[in-house]
């Protein structure tokens, strides 16, 4: 082969390598890489450390982190990470065994959860946690999550620029804080003696501590949506939904609402609103980012229960 020629080949190879991605999304970059397990933290982790590190998300959109199991390839990017970043609260209920095993094998892991004032789950499923997971529905902790991120993140990993990481992220939290007191705003259309939720499941109660709501009650028993609720229990979330005069139902935007809609339509005229909640959504779908996401669904709720306009 002469030189051209085989100059030829080495730079189509390099293209051919380039485009295709060849695997570890950190092979070409010399910065530390830290794998997020779901996508709402992953957006708040990347937006927070800006280009201090490169970010892996395990979970992407619309993802159930209930159910959610890792393929060989994600259990890898998790056991070869500068560092972990969970939820905490048997949140990411399929990948616990995974991150325990990181951790037994020291990868640096931290844990979202740790850094907010927590509340427990109202009726908690026999044999679940009875921690709430749901912090970041509440844009309050979520800030004070990426405070503790900030802080573990300066401590723990190689090569980051803390004094850059710091003003990235104080610039975010600020950006939470803000974005708390629009929602405050925004629910202001809806009276106190309509600010009662109906939930797919127990997921808002950060929301409803933060915004001064009350969890009337829940289609699906407990935290998670793998749960089942009875003739019975259905029945009587129906009667409680008729006498307190609610207006809707809020479902998750990616999960079955069956359920819910047949309640709905034992009690009477009650709408049925799809949210963003324990994932990002799709680009365009208004919840691709976290901030989008909690403008949305405020959205939802200030006109499903109050006087904003549709």
């Amino acid at each position: 082969m002469s030189t051209k020629h085989a100059g030829l080949v080495v730079a189509l190879a390099a293209v051919l390598m380039t485009s295709c991605g060849g695997g570890d999304p950190s092979a070409s970059t010399d910065k530390p890489t830290v794998v997020v397990t779901h996508s709402i933290l992953g957006d708040v982790v990347e937006r927070a450390t800006g280009s201090q590190v490169e970010v892996v998300t395990i979970m992407g959109p619309n993802a159930d982190p209930h159910d959610f199991s890792a393929s060989a390839r994600e259990v890898n990017q998790i056991q070869t990470a500068d560092a972990l970043i969970v939820n905490g609260g048997a949140f990411e209920a399929g990948l616990l065994d995974v991150i325990d095993a990181a951790r037994t094998d020291g990868v640096p892991t931290f844990e979202a959860l740790d850094s907010v004032q927590p509340i427990d789950f109202d009726e908690p499923a026999d044999g679940a946690a009875t921690v709430d997971p749901h912090f970041f529905t509440d844009p309050v902790r979520m800030a004070d999550a990426v405070s503790g991120l900030t802080d573990f993140l300066s401590t723990e990993v190689e090569g980051i620029d803390e004094t850059a990481l710091r003003a990235t992220s104080e610039a975010y939290r600020q950006r939470l804080l803000d974005l708390d007191a629009e929602t405050e705003a925004v629910l202001a259309a809806v009276p106190e003696d309509d600010r009662v939720l109906v939930t797919n499941h127990e997921v808002f109660g950060y929301f409803a501590d933060r915004y001064d709501f009350t969890v009337l009650g829940t289609v699906i028993p407990g935290g998670s949506t793998g749960g089942a609720a009875s003739a019975a229990e259905l029945a009587e979330l129906a009667d409680a939904i008729r006498t307190a005069g609610v207006a809707a139902i809020f479902v998750e935007r990616s999960a079955p609402t069956d359920l819910a809609e047949t309640v709905a339509g034992e009690v009477g005229p009650v709408t049925v609103v799809a949210l963003f909640s324990e994932s990002l959504g799709e680009a365009g779908s208004g919840g691709a980012t976290y901030i989008q996401l909690m403008r949305t669904n405020t959205e939802r709720i200030a006109t499903a229960l109050g006087t904003a306009d549709p």
